[in-house]
């Protein structure tokens, strides 16, 4: 799975990218105190007021408005505010909410089915105007599996029975997803997986899609529905009556407006903006953050570039919300590649690193703090995991590295001098633009520390991964510039794909960086994956202890997400999607 790692990496943490190093000096350590604290979730929306128009300033295009492609922090966005999932969130709390679904999910004893009633009565957008039924959720995500729609994170769904192992041709049935009545949708599944897949609930594949309507879209390779797409929220894309949506310029702008067939009684949502106005063509963000800032009704799409968000911090206290980007930034050190195969050369190398270093290089102590863990503020797990502190490694104890601790590991290792006397030359991939190849050259300097020789590489962000790092083959030793963003609120998808064995892609396409390969982690993250509620997180957070024992990336850093806005909005930062949540911001 690369694309919501590359989402979030590059448009989640990304506006990061303008912070540079420029935002390191004094000024960002101290408007620190007002950064998100480790945990914190999105504050809970104040009352707002109904009425008028927001327009919010963005230099990208959302991927897509199909809410079977859309894999985007900008798709996400709009998505949540024009459909109704079966479970979403509310700003400020870190578990879902039934949106179109009537009650929580119901697990089977066996964990093999999960049952969710729908509500009865919410409608679609014009021009479809009917009742929604469990059956269009039955396509929506039937349709997500076809190639024509290019569904992206189809794999949290692998263990529904009859699933496709591909893409299908077409749209295609999947035998395990039942309709026995218009407010019922029964998912069986071929393991006991129930526990993930009802935690996955609320992604956008649960979003209802009209079959009588659509079909006609999906049948073209690509499918064209993402330009005729039927909204089911409180706000729409403007659209024609056929359902062409007008108010939709690709790579300029978004035109959403209300729903006439939203119905405010059945959504915990107050929906209190008539229409929201996307730019998504700004050339210079530097100019669009002061013109937000200083202006009227108006707001910024992700973070503000390092100038303006030191002028928020320090100036505009009341116009910007941070919160936990949900999501971890790592060096991975590749565990097949020698020296790195060596456990205590591994924790030699975290002991030696100096993480506030990379921080800075990110844009300072404001932008994120240095991760001890890989389960991050804002997911469940992330307490009992340590929190803030960890879990007591002694080679993560000192987040400015720690040069006795790192020879002493590296003598039991096998190198009497405490540094690194071999001839291995280790491969460092990084993106060619800052923070990314700022982050590298630090990560570089503290490997070179302990006497390791380093190549670095620099190459276009987007062949970072796809060319090089997912690309076992390559024999990549660190990638220095990798970043994990969550797509729901639960801790197995932050683990499993990155660190289980058997998750390893040896033909590209692999997320476990670090080619970690413990068959005790594997299966603890088996055991770990039928747990519920509590015990659920605990085990997890075992298991993130489990990884970090073993030392196969330096976690360097657990970013926040800043949006600023103008004086006249009250806004309210979605903490689950870390944007601007139109449903919950309004105007003074």
């Amino acid at each position: 799975m690369t694309s919501r790692m590359l989402r979030l990496t590059l448009a989640g943490g990304v506006g990061a990218l303008a912070l540079g190093v420029s935002a390191c000096g004094s000024s960002n350590d101290k408007s620190s105190s007002t950064a998100a604290k480790p945990g914190t979730p999105a504050k809970a929306p104040t009352e707002g007021k109904q009425g008028g128009v927001l327009t919010q300033l963005g230099a990208s295009d959302v991927d897509y408005l199909d809410t079977g492609h859309t894999y985007y922090t900008g798709g996400y966005q709009v998505a949540y505010a024009t459909n109704r999932m079966l479970y979403s969130f509310k700003p400020g709390e870190e578990t879902p909410t039934a949106d179109l679904a009537d009650g929580d999910p119901v697990i089977s004893a066996d964990a093999k089915t999960v049952t969710v009633k729908l509500k009865p009565g919410i409608k679609f957008a014009p021009p479809v105007n009917r009742v929604i039924t469990s059956k269009d959720v039955k396509y929506a995500f039937e349709r997500s599996f076809s190639k024509n729609v290019g569904g992206q994170y189809t794999f949290y769904f692998a263990a529904i029975q009859g699933a496709p192992k591909k893409p299908t041709t077409g749209v295609q049935p999947i035998s395990g997803l039942e309709t026995p009545d218009d407010n019922t949708l029964v998912i069986k599944l071929s393991t006991a997986a129930a526990p993930s897949i009802a935690a996955a609930l609320v992604m956008p594949i649960t979003a209802p899609v009209p079959p009588e309507y659509a079909k006609k879209f999906d049948a073209k390779n690509p499918s064209t529905y993402n330009t005729h797409v039927i909204a089911s929220g409180p706000y729409m894309v403007k659209n024609d009556a056929q359902g062409n949506t007008t108010g939709y310029k690709a790579g300029k702008s978004i035109d959403l407006v209300r729903n006439p067939n939203w119905d405010k009684s059945t959504d915990y949502r107050p929906a209190y903006l008539d229409e929201i106005k996307l730019t998504t063509n700004e050339s210079n963000m530097s100019v669009a953050a002061q013109q937000i800032l200083k202006g009227s009704h108006m707001a910024i799409d992700t973070n503000p570039p390092s100038a303006e968000l030191k002028l928020a911090a320090t100036q505009y206290k009341d116009q910007y919300q941070q919160v936990p980007a949900g999501g971890f930034r790592w060096f991975p050190l590749n565990t097949t590649i020698k020296p790195l195969d060596n456990l205590d050369v591994r924790k030699a190398i975290l002991a030696a690193f100096d993480r506030t270093a990379a921080v800075k290089a990110r844009g300072g102590k404001f932008v994120g703090i240095p991760g001890t863990h890989f389960i991050p503020p804002g997911i469940p797990g992330f307490d009992q995991a340590g929190g803030e502190k960890g879990m007591g490694q002694d080679f993560l104890a000192n987040p400015r590295g720690d040069m006795a601790v790192a020879e002493s590991y590296m003598k039991k290792a096998g190198y009497p001098s405490g540094q690194y006397t071999g001839s291995d030359e280790l491969l460092m991939v990084t993106a060619n633009a800052d923070p990314g190849k700022a982050q590298a050259q630090v990560a570089k300097a503290q490997l070179e520390k302990l006497g390791f020789k380093v190549k670095l590489r620099t190459v276009p962000q987007d062949a970072v991964y796809t060319e090089y790092c997912q690309v076992p083959a390559k024999k990549v030793a660190v990638c220095g510039s990798a970043g994990w963003f969550k797509d729901f609120n639960d801790p197995q998808s932050m683990l499993e794909p990155t660190f289980k064995g058997s998750a390893i892609a040896k033909d590209g396409g692999n997320n476990n960086l670090a080619q970690l390969n413990d068959p005790a982690i594997d299966a603890a993250m088996d055991k770990a994956a039928l747990l519920t509620g509590e015990a659920r997180y605990k085990a997890w957070a075992e298991i993130d202890k489990m990884i970090v024992d073993q030392a196969p990336a330096v976690p360097f850093i657990w970013d926040n997400t800043t949006i600023v806005w103008s004086k006249d909005v009250n806004g309210s930062v979605n903490g689950y999607y870390t944007a601007l949540d139109y449903n919950f911001t309004s105007l003074k």
